[in-house]
């Protein structure tokens, strides 16, 4: 079976942030956060988990670390999107990076026959925000700042995002064929 999901980042407006992909459902959570991460433009630089409604909810599925005192109730490597996705409109929630909190709100659209060999994302919106620019609140002033030349913190972040002095950041931007050349 192929699953079709809409995965939209939550508390980002203005534009929102979303992908649809479609994968197959005999991918592991790990394999999906790769794709997730792939979709969205993230660097895969942090610690991620699922869960049904993000923090505190359960079962929690994610990497078990020797280190946590706490471990996930499933294993992302082992657990199959299969075994927990079972109705067309049930929803999950992904979370990427511990500091930041980037919440993903997860819904599964379609449970397709057959199976595709690899994933494709047929559709998005929005730019992913910067890797550690703040969570919510840092992406939404970044746009601020940018969005006003004279800004006073206007050359210091175009610098901290390496963009030249020509280029700007478009919080409204996807390409939709780079981000299958990167899942590829």
């Amino acid at each position: 079976m192929t699953f079709q999901f809409r995965i939209q980042l939550k508390n980002v407006s203005k534009p929102p942030v979303w992908r649809q992909v479609q994968v197959p459902g005999t991918f592991t959570f790990d394999q999906f956060h790769g794709v997730i991460q792939r979709c969205f433009g993230w660097e895969n630089f942090h610690l991620y988990q699922f869960s049904p409604q993000g923090f505190g909810s359960y079962p929690v599925i994610s990497i078990p670390s020797k280190e946590d005192w706490e471990q996930p109730e499933m294993n992302s490597m082992k657990t199959k999107l299969k075994e927990v996705f079972k109705l067309e409109k049930q929803t999950f929630n992904y979370i990427y990076d511990f500091g930041d909190d980037w919440s993903h709100k997860i819904t599964l659209e379609k449970i397709l026959p057959g199976e595709i060999e690899s994933p494709v994302c047929l559709a998005g919106k929005g730019a992913c925000p910067p890797e550690d620019c703040g969570g919510t609140w840092g992406y939404e002033n970044l746009k601020t700042v940018l969005a006003d030349p004279k800004h006073d913190e206007y050359q210091e972040m175009k610098e901290w995002l390496g963009l030249e002095e020509e280029e700007d950041w478009d919080a409204g931007e996807f390409d939709l064929e780079e981000v299958n050349e990167r899942l590829k």
